[in-house]
């Protein structure tokens, strides 16, 4: 059969682009009720397994922003982050202090189904104030404070891969809380 008579082929009926059109008018009344912007009074504060965050962009914080979560999270001198992994890119800009990070690089085996390894030994990264951190998709990372002060940086990972449903984040080991000087009250 020549493609000329294949083109006449297929089920007739479909409603697709009409049904996208509805659903994008549907997309504009959402962002109404939608803020474009978060006040740091309203920004909120986690102690959570990865440490001290206070989000400031979250799928459940109500703003216009659909593709990062972006959090700011709180180190003291001397201590560490929990040690976690996600299928997404993470970007980290140092806004105080300075540490290092530890990757451990994601090894995996592809047969009949696939199996993920990390590497044994991490590599470190040295960082501070006004610098950016790079971690890969799927590298189980920690990040360190330095001995001289706290650490506070801006995390920032795109929501476009949850959404199509490879969040994949896993907590490897969490963090101790336990207040210090200067930790926001109420936590």
């Amino acid at each position: 059969m020549k493609e000329s008579e294949r083109f006449e082929l297929g089920q007739k009926g479909a409603t697709h682009y009409q049904r996208a059109l509805a659903e994008a008018s549907q997309h504009e009344v959402t962002m109404q009720g939608l803020s474009s912007y978060v006040l740091a009074e309203d920004q909120q504060w986690e102690q959570s397994p990865q440490g001290l965050l206070k989000h400031l962009v979250n799928d459940q914080m109500g703003t216009r922003e659909f593709a990062l979560d972006m959090y700011l999270q709180v180190i003291e001198a001397g201590e560490h982050s929990g040690k976690h992994r996600h299928f997404s890119e993470e970007v980290i800009y140092i806004l105080e202090g300075s540490g290092y990070d530890l990757h451990w690089d994601p090894e995996f085996t592809v047969d009949v189904s696939y199996t993920w390894t990390w590497a044994e030994e991490p590599q470190r990264f040295e960082w501070a104030a006004e610098d950016f951190v790079v971690i890969p998709p799927y590298v189980n990372h920690q990040h360190f404070a330095g001995p001289d002060g706290r650490v506070r940086f801006v995390s920032s990972t795109a929501r476009i891969i949850k959404a199509m449903g490879f969040d994949g984040l896993e907590q490897v080991e969490s963090v101790e809380a336990h207040p210090h000087p200067g930790q926001p009250t109420g936590l």
